[in-house]
């Protein structure tokens, strides 16, 4: 599908150039109409039976499937968070065959300070390194070497590797298919953050084969807060849940039954489902804008970011910006570096004048378009960008 501009569909301001979806995605008003009529839902109680409480999750667990290519609807879970995620990670990794103290979680520097903090308890109880692996100092080829180097660090005393398909700070994309070959051939797990990817760049889990895949649902999932999903693959089937919450045991759609107290978990993923996963707001919110994403397409989605900044990008590099170049960068977050002479600050200001709304992270200024921007929202950022030297 050849995407047009779909603004039409959302409830943005007038007048405003929001162009930071790697930040928060605004609601789709089909989403905004779920969560009404979930809240609603919740103003008659007496409609709400136990089948409800199982109803609600499926949709958002099809869709997020599709999204992935996943054939198991059961390998998705609910979550509230990347943290969440990254806890159940932790929390299996000490059932790895043959884990020992010296061995190394490997990922890359700067990473979402969620996916860093999961390992501090674990490797103080096991003895393991984390192995941060840091970009080139210099800017030319830097995903490029960024990514080398990342693949040389995966190697036989690596038990973890935890990464970003695109970096949440500057957009550099990381080969995941590739990285899934180098963890397999050493035996560690891949884990995966797909807060900045999975729903605006094509992904294939049955291509990469990770482990795990943590991803909130605020950012390209285009969902409310606090409600995200994840997916995990075998190794975590027999696993331990970070809650021993009644609804992932076998038989809890059986009311009358749920005193007669059930050791048993439900099958494959469905051991970690947070706690209160049949949220009747949240759930339909989600499941609502995965099922945009899919009519929409993930590649015609990407295709539409990228021709939206293709031109832009190119007459920022003769203005002296940086920008990486593909297949070493994404197309729906871009990092790119302001030139030598010129001052952050009256660049932030030129934007603020001009009501863009972009990030700020690091040494990169961080764009992040969508279906929701058009001509005239990159025109007024360009507009900013070139003031501001």
């Amino acid at each position: 599908m050849n995407l047009s501009c779909q603004k039409h569909l959302f409830s943005l301001e007038e007048g405003t150039h929001y162009i930071n979806c790697a930040t928060m995605a605004p609601n789709l008003k089909s989403v905004e109409e779920a969560g009404i009529q979930g809240i609603l839902r919740k103003s008659q109680p007496q409609y709400i039976t136990s089948q409800s409480f199982f109803e609600t999750t499926e949709p958002v667990k099809e869709a997020y499937s599709t999204l992935i290519n996943c054939p198991e609807p059961q390998r998705i879970v609910i979550l509230p968070s990347s943290s969440y995620g990254m806890a159940i990670v932790a929390k299996n990794l000490y059932r790895k065959p043959n884990l020992q103290a010296g061995q190394e979680i490997v990922m890359v520097s700067e990473e979402f300070p969620s996916d860093v903090y999961a390992w501090e308890e674990v490797c103080a109880d096991k003895g393991l390194v984390m192995k941060v692996v840091s970009p080139p100092e210099g800017l030319e080829n830097r995903g490029k070497i960024w990514n080398g180097r990342l693949l040389e660090a995966i190697t036989t005393n690596t038990c973890l590797v935890v990464v970003s398909p695109t970096h949440w700070a500057d957009g550099t994309s990381f080969d995941t298919e590739i990285i899934g070959k180098q963890c397999r051939s050493v035996g560690a797990l891949l884990v995966l953050d797909g807060t900045q990817s999975i729903g605006a760049m094509p992904f294939d889990v049955q291509k990469v084969q990770p482990d795990a895949i943590i991803n909130p649902g605020y950012k390209w999932l285009l969902g409310p807060y606090s409600a995200g999903v994840a997916y995990f693959g075998a190794y975590f089937d027999e696993g331990t849940p970070l809650e021993r919450n009644w609804i992932n045991r076998v038989g809890s759609e059986d009311f009358k039954n749920l005193i007669n107290y059930q050791t048993q978990y439900r099958s494959m993923a469905d051991r970690y489902n947070m706690g209160e996963k049949s949220n009747f707001i949240l759930n339909p919110m989600l499941a609502a804008a995965l099922s945009q994403i899919n009519t929409w397409g993930v590649d015609s989605i990407n295709q539409y970011c990228d021709e939206l900044l293709k031109e832009p990008l190119k007459l920022l590099q003769e203005k002296g910006y940086w920008v990486d170049e593909k297949p070493y960068r994404s197309s729906h977050l871009v990092g790119i570096r302001i030139p030598p002479k010129a001052d952050y600050l009256t660049i932030q200001k030129a934007l603020q004048e001009r009501k863009v709304f972009v990030s700020f992270r690091g040494e990169a200024i961080r764009l992040a378009p969508h279906v929701y921007n058009d001509a005239n929202d990159i025109d007024v950022l360009m507009d900013g960008l070139l003031k501001g030297i």
